[in-house]
């Protein structure tokens, strides 16, 4: 029985979009070259941000509440953030979405709009960074135990 000839795969037949053959986008230009641009507007951003708040990436990551390989991939551009990731960003590193997104710029030292600050000395260090974080995830009986321990802890007393 004589076979049939053997079909190429289907990748050979689907040929890859170029410039003449490219469906029209309906989105205006300088909308598609936005979105096209977005990836490493928000990297930069991103690391801009976590450096103004003195964090590293597994810093920033636990704060988001992602992995640290997550964080990596979006500071490096390969993946962006779901809008819930993206507000957590905009909390934690204390930028404002419009920062991270490339419609204002803020000054290296100042925060965004509507960002709560930490009083200064609170937050000088790694490890009161990561203290702050962890308080931050506790309900308010267990901060009041912690406040107990703490004035135990405290010389004078």
């Amino acid at each position: 029985m004589p076979r049939a000839p053997a079909k190429p795969p289907a990748a050979a037949h689907s040929p890859r979009p170029t410039e003449r053959n490219r469906k029209p986008s309906p989105l205006p230009r300088h909308i598609e070259i936005r979105q096209r641009r977005l990836p490493v507007t928000l990297s930069a951003a991103l690391k801009q941000a976590r450096k103004r708040a003195g964090m590293t990436q597994a810093e920033a990551a636990e704060g988001i509440g992602i992995a640290p390989e997550v964080y990596g991939r979006m500071e490096r551009g390969g993946v962006l953030p779901s809008v819930p990731t993206l507000l957590r960003m905009c909390l934690i590193l204390g930028s404002g979405p419009h920062e991270l997104m490339g419609f204002a710029e803020v000054e290296p030292g100042q925060s965004a709009p509507g960002v709560n600050t930490v009083p200064p000395g609170l937050s000088d260090t790694p490890e009161k960074r990561r203290l702050l974080r962890r308080l931050a995830r506790l309900d308010s009986p267990r901060i009041k135990a912690l406040a107990g321990l703490v004035a135990l802890l405290l010389p004078g007393r």
